[in-house]
């Protein structure tokens, strides 16, 4: 596949491509360009003339475009989730679903589109300015650089994207190396629903390509999910042009899990939320259980039995229930980090093998605050149960990380509920329910090392937009 510039399909300026293998079996399945430092900044020249172009046009212009897209990728979702399948390696019912999860969320920017208010704003409660009225009105940023990741690329991309568009802007992306294919797929549907040239652009290629986005000083913000490290990088030089930056960055979730809990669900739930969903590389997926002392071995037995039925393989084939990692680095990354959690007192109670880029899932004991297997992002298919004698011990053990995306606490109690909502640092604390959660309408992100800003169809218009005040003064009156 080409990539998208000033609305047209084109190749890499010195013909470079890279390969997009798939997972299960590194074969090949396409190429795409490899962008220079050249191809960016002509995207960012283009993009001007989108902006403006995009500044320009009504709202429910912008709202019949990216409906348009919605019913697009509706009738193409069987055959997009199985590209995504491929180049992604999730399980096919996942990738599907995600594809349906797209259309949606254009369809809700395609809405909000419209819906993008100002305030008006009396100043009788101001001493001397009681006959003055204030009005604000919302404007596009301009060109926004949508930096996209591989775990969920369709999913996460359609936020930035849509919402960029939906508030007047030019979106730039840069996609996931690993598997661009199904975004670039329903970049057609986009220039085929009418969008002005150079209004959205899709750029392929390596980190170089998304460092130069960020510092070009005619990207107005960028829209990024990804590593806190790579977060951080963004942030230092996003600081020379002072643009906009808006972070979605790791997470080490922790669930709590009470003495009132329903063990069996409990279970179903750390299952999904952290083997079964996204093969373990979900930003918010389950990543530390702390579990009350008095149900632990329960739990522990509900989840190991259910976690030897669990069925590795093939990603396309229906019965799988867990795929491979994204690459053989990935895999790699969590063998490492399993035989750290071992070297340092952990048990694996079951999986702990790798087999080129598969990595079984895995259960550990043992694990102590301080090992990788409990402080870092584990970005894969790997579950520490931890026991616990006390509820605020267990608060605070959660709470002890630089990461703070979201939480769950499994009790029927509210006063518990309450208690963890009150007091964990995180986004969003989950009641009855893994981690591995989010809905569009809901706003998303996370504290500490997990980012900043929130994203969602009601929240990311105001995040892609700027306010303008007109203050008006002395208006009411008699003449």
């Amino acid at each position: 596949m080409d990539m998208l510039i000033d609305g047209n399909w084109t190749s890499a300026s010195d013909g470079a491509v890279d390969p997009v293998l798939n997972p299960a079996d590194d074969s090949e399945i396409g190429t795409v360009p490899r962008a220079t430092a050249a191809d960016v900044e002509r995207s960012v020249a283009a993009a001007q003339r989108g902006a403006r172009a995009m500044a320009a046009m009504p709202a429910w212009r912008r709202y019949e475009i990216l409906e348009a897209v919605a019913r697009r990728i509706e009738e193409n979702q069987t055959r997009l989730g199985e590209l995504l399948c491929r180049e992604n390696g999730k399980r096919i019912g996942e990738t599907t679903s995600e594809v349906g999860v797209a259309a949606r969320i254009f369809r809700g920017y395609a809405e909000e589109a419209k819906r993008l208010f100002g305030r008006s704003v009396p100043l009788h409660a101001i001493p001397g300015r009681e006959k003055s009225l204030a009005i604000t009105t919302r404007y596009p940023l301009g060109v926004i650089a949508a930096i996209v990741p591989f775990n969920y690329p369709v999913e996460l991309w359609s936020h930035k994207v849509a919402g960029g568009l939906a508030a007047g802007n030019a979106v730039i992306t840069k996609t996931p190396e690993d598997c661009p294919l199904a975004i670039l797929d329903v970049a057609r549907f986009m220039e085929e629903a009418g969008l002005p040239a150079g209004a959205h652009q899709v750029l392929t290629g390596g980190r170089e390509v998304g460092e130069a986005l960020v510092r070009s000083p005619g990207v107005q913000m960028i829209a990024m999910t990804g590593s806190t490290a790579a977060g951080r990088r963004i942030l230092e030089v996003a600081a020379q042009t002072l643009k906009k930056v808006h972070l979605e960055l790791g997470g080490n979730d922790a669930t709590i899990v009470c003495d009132d809990a329903d063990v069996e669900a409990t279970a179903d739930a750390l299952i999904a939320g952290r083997f079964t969903s996204g093969n373990g590389q979900i930003c918010c997926a389950v990543k530390r259980v702390l579990v009350a002392r008095p149900v632990y071995d329960r739990l522990l037995a509900a989840v190991t039995d259910r976690t030897r039925a669990l069925r590795i393989g093939d990603p396309m084939d229906p019965a799988t229930n867990v795929g491979p990692l994204i690459n053989r680095r990935g895999a790699e990354r969590v063998e490492a980090q399993v035989a750290k959690a071992v070297a340092d007192g952990a048990t694996i109670v079951i999986g702990g093998k790798r087999r080129d880029n598969f990595f079984e899932p895995t259960i550990l004991t043992g694990v102590t605050p301080g090992t990788p297997a409990f402080a870092e992002e584990t970005f894969g298919p790997v579950l520490p149960l931890i026991p616990y004698d006390d509820f605020e011990a267990a608060l605070g053990l959660a709470n002890d990380s630089p990461f703070g995306l979201q939480a769950a606490i499994f009790s029927h109690d509210i006063r518990r509920v309450m208690r963890a909502y009150e007091v964990l640092d995180v986004g969003t604390v989950v009641v009855n329910h893994t981690t591995a959660v989010r809905v569009e309408t809901l706003p998303f992100g996370g504290n500490k090392g997990s980012g900043n800003g929130r994203e969602g169809i009601h929240d990311t218009l105001h995040e892609m937009s700027k306010e303008k005040t007109l203050l008006l003064h002395e208006i009411f009156g008699g003449l």
